[in-house]
Order: structure tokens, then sequence, then C-alpha cells
């Protein structure tokens, strides 16, 4: 009952919070609907394919923010207790979850993916490896087809009333999943080189680990770093030199500076490599999406690669 009784002050308390800030939505119980709450873009942009009108669906990282800034709200955290099914990473960045999911309801289901896929622990940019696992799962495709099923059997699981409809639009997504996997597959195959350079955090292992492309890069991971050294900047200058790399790459969110200064004194070009950890607040509104996103990196992955 003490527990009962400290659960509802809390929510009473956030509620008082939330209402002082008009931009902080709660889900509805009410609609008949499931509460699905994803932590970042890529897993809520799976869900909204698998579900495409048939849940309420949100994505508690705001589209704009750099994702490693974030931090949960009282609303936030009131939809996670609302939810039918919270979904999350897990590691070192969603260290904040695990409290919030050792107090929530046995009714909320809840996905921890880092747990649901094979993983690799960060690299260096030496390529020694460190004792993190690397927590960008969703950036190859395959993880990503492997995500989608992870999180389709369960919203199938939850809402047996639409069962049917949802296995036949998960069946659509898994399609261009395969397409995307395929599209990287004939062009990492076919290239003319097998390197990609990284002005900036490396975010992509399990890209380069699916498609084996060797890499060098600024930062590893999800680097606090802001500056590479300068033994780091002098290595990748003559990597970019000696090999003729054609393209630099640099992340969303990013200040660009590293990718551009390795691009000065040979004929080498910036380009943005999209993470999809986050989207900025333009790409969502015009409706970008992880498949649309990453068909953009194929492009500069192609020419990165040529």
């Amino acid at each position: 009952m003490k527990k009962l009784i400290a659960s509802f002050l809390v929510i009473m308390f956030m509620l008082t919070l939330v209402s002082c800030n008009t931009e902080d939505k709660i889900m509805s119980k009410e609609d008949g609907k499931l509460n699905i709450v994803a932590t970042i873009f890529p897993y809520y942009d799976f869900v909204r394919n698998i579900t495409n009108g048939k849940a309420n669906v949100k994505m508690l990282l705001t589209a704009g923010v750099e994702p490693h800034h974030y931090e949960p709200t009282p609303a936030d955290i009131i939809n996670i207790n609302n939810a039918d099914l919270f979904i999350y990473t897990g590691g070192e960045s969603d260290e904040w979850a695990e409290s919030i999911v050792d107090s929530l309801d046995k009714d909320v289901k809840v996905l921890k993916l880092i747990d649901m896929v094979n993983t690799y622990n960060e690299e260096e940019t030496d390529k020694t490896v460190n004792d993190e696992i690397d927590e960008h799962i969703w950036t190859s495709p395959k993880n990503a087809i492997e995500i989608t099923k992870i999180i389709s059997r369960e919203i199938i699981a939850l809402d047996k009333d639409n069962s049917e409809y949802f296995a036949n639009t998960s069946k659509k997504y898994l399609t261009e999943l395969e397409e995307l996997d395929k599209k990287f597959k004939d062009i990492t195959e076919n290239a003319k080189r097998n390197k990609i350079v990284f002005g900036d955090r490396f975010p992509i292992l399990y890209f380069v680990k699916e498609y084996n492309l060797d890499y060098e890069c600024a930062f590893p991971g999800c680097s606090s770093e802001t500056e590479p050294g300068i033994a780091t900047v002098n290595h990748l200058i003559d990597v970019v030199k000696e090999e003729k790399i054609p393209v630099v790459f640099y992340l969303d969110f990013s200040n660009q500076a590293v990718s551009t200064l390795l691009c000065e004194d040979s004929d080498a070009k910036p380009m943005l490599y999209h993470s999809c950890h986050n989207i900025t607040q333009e790409d969502f509104n015009k409706g970008e999406t992880y498949i649309s996103l990453m068909n953009e990196n194929a492009k500069a992955v192609r020419e990165a690669l040529n």
C-alpha cells in the first residue's frame, strides 16, 4: 500500500510539472489503441511502419536534439508508465532507463534491444577494443531487419485483434529493409576501394562489420571528446592524401570542423552521413524515414568507395 501511495504521489507531482509545459503531451489510454514508447528515432520509425496508424507511437528524443544530451522529462516518465510497450537500446547512455524500468507496472512490456542482437564492443581510433558495448545497433540494415522482427512479434502478441494487419505491414516493411541491405551489399562488393574516413565520431561499427569495410575515424563510438589529438589528425590527413580518399564523412548534429580540416589541400570533400540516432526537425517535418536517410547514406558511400 505504501508503495502504491508513493507511486501515486510521484505521478501527481509529475503531472503538475507537465501542466506547466504545453509541449509535453501525455498519451491517451482511452482510445483502445496500443501505446508504444520508443526512446530514439530508428525504433520509433520501425514501430510506425509496423502499426501504420493503429497505435499511439511516441518518440522520447525530440527531433533536432543532439541524441547524447537527452534526459527524460516528467511527461516522458508518465508516458513510459502509460505504455503497453517501451522500447530502448540499453547500455551506458540508457542508464536512466534502468531505474524507470525497475519501477514499471508488470503490464508494461519492455524491449531492451541490446540484449536481443549480437553486439560488438567499441573500438578506439587505433582499432583496439575497449570494454564498452557499442550501442548503435540500428546502423546495420541487417540489425534493423532483426529489430523490426522482434518489435513486430511483441506488437502482434499485445494486440491480437489487429495481428493480421500488423503481420502484413511488417512483411511489407521488412521487404523494404531487405532491399536496402541488398543495395549496400551491391555497393560495397563492387566498389573500387573498401575504406571510409570519418572526421567525426564513429557510430557505424555495425555497418562496417556487416559489409566488410575498413575505416579511419577521428573519435571512437560515442566519444565525448571535441577535438582529436594532433597525432590522429596528422594520421588522417596522410590517409586522405596518400590513398586519394574522395570523401570524408561528418555526422548529423556535427560542426563539421574536423572533416573540413581533413579535406583541405586534397581533392576530398566533406559529406554528411546520417547516423539515424536522431533526425533534424526539418527532416522530421519533411517525413524523412530510416530508409530514406539510409538511401542517402548509400549514395554517399557509393561516392566514398569509388
